[in-house]
């Protein structure tokens, strides 16, 4: 019996898993900012975010800097989409967001 609870519970761990899993590759992504779309490239490998690269975007400049030079580190730190966006460039933060989730998406 002790054996039977054992398998249920990594089972029910193993369903739980946040690790993502992609198909290597770079995939293309598009969000909405400001000005028009945020086009991003994402390079995955099985189970990360290995690069993020903002190919074309039409915000202002001195504007949305920052996010468009911290936002791709973030989410690869975080191995996720899923971080805070950056403090006065919220709408281009999120457009990166958006991008690297539709790039993601054609990932998995």
């Amino acid at each position: 019996m002790k054996k039977i609870c054992m398998l249920v519970s990594l089972l029910a761990l193993t369903g739980c898993s946040s690790v993502p899993s992609y198909t290597p590759g770079t995939y293309t992504g598009t969000g909405e900012g400001n000005n028009g779309p945020v086009t991003v490239e994402v390079t995955v490998s099985h189970n990360a975010i290995e690069q993020v690269e903002i190919i074309e975007e039409q915000e202002t400049a001195g504007i949305a800097d920052r996010a468009l030079s911290e936002m791709p580190g973030r989410i690869v730190e975080a191995n996720s989409p899923d971080v805070d966006t950056v403090t006065k460039c919220t709408n281009t933060s999120e457009a990166i967001i958006e991008a690297v989730k539709d790039a993601l998406s054609r990932a998995k």
